[in-house]
This record gives structure tokens, sequence and C-alpha cells, in this order.
């Protein structure tokens, strides 16, 4: 695992010992930024169930001013930890040994212009996380959601107010790209 582009391109991360955290792949971390293109660009960024860092880190090498990680797994955080250092970005980044769905109750007048969802697959984390954003306004007008699930999970129920902008799928990986109905 490794940053694919920007200033800290082809530097290699530290990964979280075990099965319990899934890093999202270069083939699929590659693609996303493909698709958000200039939006990462001073972008504000929230990386819920971050993990191992990887999709902030990749933002933040790409120009993003700066992220918040929220991770709830100790050994995750002290590899995120670690992974900022290398990095030498942890000026720019907040970590946060935390629960997202706690982060969002506690923090409801944070704003993003990326937010980064990558649940721990099938466990029907993600409704209950767009349910969590729309109680607030987490994501600026023109900002994007992306959703990492499994190619089999489903966003179902309402998700007002936002809407599925764009889905890819790469192998056993589904993206979802949300944004506001309003813009």
């Amino acid at each position: 695992m490794r940053i694919i582009a920007g200033e800290m391109r082809g530097r290699q991360l530290m990964s979280v010992v075990g099965m319990q955290t899934r890093p999202t792949s270069d083939k699929v971390k590659g693609a996303i930024f493909s698709v958000i293109g200039d939006k990462v660009l001073d972008a504000r960024v929230l990386d819920l169930f971050s993990g191992t860092g990887n999709l902030a880190l990749e933002a933040l090498s790409r120009g993003s001013r700066e992220a918040v990680l929220v991770e709830k797994s100790l050994d995750a955080h002290q590899v995120i930890r670690k992974n900022l250092e290398q990095m030498g970005v942890g000026h720019q980044a907040k970590l946060l040994l935390m629960d997202a769905f706690l982060y969002l109750k506690k923090n409801p007048h944070e704003v993003f212009d990326l937010i980064f969802i990558d649940p721990p697959y099938r466990k029907e984390l993600v409704p209950q996380v767009i349910s969590a954003l729309s109680e607030s306004v987490y994501l600026t007008p023109t900002g994007v959601i992306i959703i990492e699930t499994s190619k089999d999970e489903k966003i179902n129920g309402d998700i007002y107010p936002f809407e599925i902008r764009k889905t890819s799928k790469y192998g056993d990986t589904l993206i979802w790209y949300l944004q506001r109905i309003d813009v």
C-alpha cells in the first residue's frame, strides 16, 4: 500500500496487522481520485472508519489542506499516527480515537469538502452514517461523499438530502459518489 500521486507519491504506508482492517487497494484509490479530480485541491477532508489513513493521506498528498481521521480501533489508530508522522503531515491532520457515530454526534458544526466512508463490509453501517450526516450540514454545497462497500451491498432507504451521482465496481468493491440534491 502506497501513496500513488502528489507530493508523497511512491511512499509506502504501514498496514494494520490482522484481518480487522481492509485497506482500499491502490487501483480503487486511483479510480476514486480520478473521479473526484480537482475537488481534492485545498479540500477539507473527513475520513470516517479511517483504517490506515490511506484515503486521507492520499488526499493530503494531492493538495487537500487538512484532514480529520476518525478510527475507533486502537491498533489502527496507532498505525495511522505512524503513517501521519512518516509522511510529515501531522500538522495538517487531526486524528481521533473515536467511534464514527460519536464523532458525528459531537461535531454537528464541522463542514467538509470530501467525506470518505469506508466501514467494515456487510455490517449495514452505511445507511446509519448517511442518516447521521443528514442531521447537520457536514458537506459543503459542492462537496462529495465517497463510500466504499462490498459489491453486493446496497444503500437502501432515505438518503435525503443526498443523491447517488455515480457508482463504480472494482472486483469485490463498489464505490458510491453522493452529493447534495440542491446542487
